[in-house]
């Protein structure tokens, strides 16, 4: 795609993804938002690294899944998105989700963000799931095969997020994912309040 893309890493190995086809994706998404893709960096990074770029360039003190900077020229699309690849994972069993789904789904969120869609406001969380699931369609009708493609740990994941572990083992697992993600979003919430009660 004329190297509009960069695909890059930092402290992890790189996902096993068709890069190629998820940029064909990217650029379709794109164009039914009226927009053009130009230079767009994507950096898979771990929680330490996201949680590093997220104090220094934003001041914000919590985990997240995806970090966008936006770069964008009127309706040309620019910007770099660091995706933390421990919190996609998290999400993905808390959501039900496979690994590689809940990847393809932070993937493009970062670009519907560039498209100007937010997810902060009143009913905008919404909006943001809606168009996510319509460009998770969109790439279904491209290929189904990239959804059914190993997860993280080399395995075919089931949709119910258990990843080829017992009832037992996932339910256990579901337990911790859930209390750190909790955790992460109390913490935000807190650093949120603060930020809110220093501006009065």
């Amino acid at each position: 795609m004329d190297n509009k893309f960069q695909w890059l890493t930092r402290g992890v190995e790189m996902p096993r993804l068709p890069f190629s086809e998820l940029e064909q994706w990217v650029t379709k998404v794109a164009e039914a938002h009226g927009r053009m893709v130009g230079a767009l960096s994507y950096i898979f990074c771990d929680d330490d690294e996201i949680i590093r770029v997220n104090r220094e360039f934003l001041n914000h003190d919590y985990y997240t899944d995806i970090i966008t900077f936006d770069d964008c020229r009127g309706k040309l699309l620019r910007g770099d998105m660091f995706i933390s690849i421990d919190t996609v994972d998290t999400n993905s069993v808390i959501q039900g989700a496979t690994y590689r789904e809940e990847l393809l789904r932070v993937i493009i969120h970062g670009v519907l963000h560039l498209c100007g869609i937010n997810d902060k406001g009143p009913g905008e969380r919404e909006i943001m799931e809606r168009n996510e699931n319509e460009a998770l369609d969109m790439l279904r009708r491209m290929n189904p095969e990239i959804f059914s493609h190993p997860d993280r740990d080399g395995r075919v994941g089931e949709r119910s997020g258990n990843s080829g572990l017992t009832e037992e083992e996932f339910m256990e697992r579901s337990e911790k994912e859930a209390s750190k993600l909790v955790d992460r979003t109390i913490k935000g919430a807190n650093d949120e309040l603060e930020e809110t009660e220093k501006d009065f």
